[in-house]
């Protein structure tokens, strides 16, 4: 594909040579400008004023046949792709796989599935020991301990074999049950009552408790320490520049003399606060009975707790943004490793990208989060007719919304880390009362 392409840069005329790249139909342009002097290279062009640029380009050859082209010279066939970090559609999963790993045993679809045959397990347990059910006695201490063998040693091969089942089923929770009766058809004991797994239960009794289990040791486990981490950092910051003065701004402009101690001591107790808020919730979450429900469990805790999650990275954006500001204001500068580059084109300079980065996640998993706690709540009722009409709330739109909340609670956790990782790059200017001028 040959592109010719005219442009106007701060006042200037320039030409751009064909020019094509097999791959991705683009490249760079070699500007040749009317006078060799007019302009540094490109690479200093993001100096000038460009208000008033234009470009307009014509293509001798269409997108699709060019991109067919370009398929063949590169080797690519995306049919073929095999799922690793290069070809993960969620960065979470490809370029952020390493910080947020530790939250896929227990929000990913292994851990659901992991949760959900813990249930199945324990309910078939509970009913040997009910005598109103004669046909499932009393199990040994070995068939106990054969059952919580299948719980404990749970493994990801075992996860692929319930993947492989589903196929067949074309259910989820139906494909534990079978899963879980093969495991268990050559027990002396257990053997006789496979078909009491998933007696009396509907998939939603499965899934709600799963669920909750899910959320309880996905917080418990790793995000409310990664919050303790974030608040002891910034608690480090205040503490050790509590004697710091620092001139405050309102409105953007400079206002009362303060201390970068007390600025960064704001910040550390307004999200202990909010922590404290998840992890008393996430404590007081145990298997309880919902006496009150239609057809499923309304999801209204997991609201709550969204909710507070969403307040605590709300406050973790003020803080980034805040630090942001005094990186620019020169209260603070970043200690960078040997080797890294702070800038493509200006090397000089240390931008604070891991505040940037937090921030940016922070926003999407608020997105994810506020759409689980509008959402989860809701189930459109369905009329079922036997001897009477009634009306029962159920729709399986939340299924498929509950299987984003380690999307939210991911990019959470990046945020959290990515925060952390700036804090510790940072170094408070001695002189930095002096940045402002002299008014302190």
């Amino acid at each position: 594909m040959e592109l010719e392409a005219t442009f106007r840069v701060s006042g200037i005329n320039c030409h751009a040579a064909p020019f094509y790249n097999p791959i991705c139909n683009y490249g760079t342009l070699n500007l040749r400008f009317p006078y060799h002097h007019c302009l540094p290279p490109l690479s200093n062009a993001s100096f000038y004023t460009l208000s008033n640029h234009y470009c307009k380009a014509s293509a001798k050859e269409s997108s699709t046949e060019a991109v067919e082209k370009g398929r063949k010279m590169s080797g690519d066939d995306s049919h073929d792709l095999e799922l690793v970090s290069l070809t993960a559609l969620c960065p979470l999963d490809g370029r952020y796989w390493a910080k947020v790993k530790e939250l896929a045993a227990y929000v990913g679809e292994y851990g659901l599935i992991r949760f959900r045959v813990l249930v199945e397990v324990k309910w078939l347990s509970k009913l040997s020991q009910i005598p109103e059910i004669p046909e499932v006695p009393r199990f040994s201490k070995d068939a106990e301990t054969y059952l919580q063998g299948l719980i404990d040693g749970f493994s990801l091969d075992d996860a692929m074999e319930v993947k492989k089942i589903e196929k067949v089923t074309n259910h989820d929770v139906k494909a534990v049950e079978y899963f879980l009766k093969q495991r268990c058809q050559s027990h002396p004991e257990i053997g006789k009552v496979l078909e009491f797994f998933h007696f009396a239960c509907t998939s939603e009794d499965i899934n709600n408790l799963a669920h909750a289990l899910m959320l309880k040791e996905a917080l418990s486990m790793v995000i409310l320490p990664a919050m303790d981490e974030v608040i002891s950092a910034i608690s480090d910051i205040a503490i050790e520049n509590a004697h710091v003065p620092m001139l405050s701004r309102t409105h953007g402009q400079p206002a009362s003399p303060t201390t970068l101690g007390k600025e960064m001591a704001i910040f550390a107790f307004r999200l202990s606060q909010e922590k404290q808020v998840a992890e008393e919730f996430v404590a007081s979450l145990g298997i309880d009975f919902n006496p009150y429900v239609p057809q499923i469990e309304p999801h209204d805790y997991m609201a709550k707790l969204f909710h507070s999650i969403i307040q605590f990275n709300n406050i973790l954006v003020d803080f980034d943004r805040d630090i942001w500001g005094y990186i620019s204001l020169g209260y603070f500068k970043q200690i960078t490793k040997a080797g890294e580059i702070g800038s493509s084109t200006m090397p000089h300079k240390v931008n604070p990208i891991d505040f940037e980065n937090s921030e940016g996640n922070l926003g999407v998993a608020n997105g994810d989060l506020s759409h689980l706690s509008m959402k989860l709540p809701i189930s459109r009722w369905q009329l079922l007719i036997d001897f009477c009409a009634c009306h029962l709330r159920r729709d399986l739109t939340d299924s498929t919304v509950l299987r984003n909340m380690g999307v939210g609670l991911g990019h959470s956790l990046l945020a959290y880390k990515n925060t952390l990782t700036g804090i510790g790059k940072l170094q408070v200017f001695d002189n930095s009362y002096l940045v402002d001028g002299q008014e302190i």
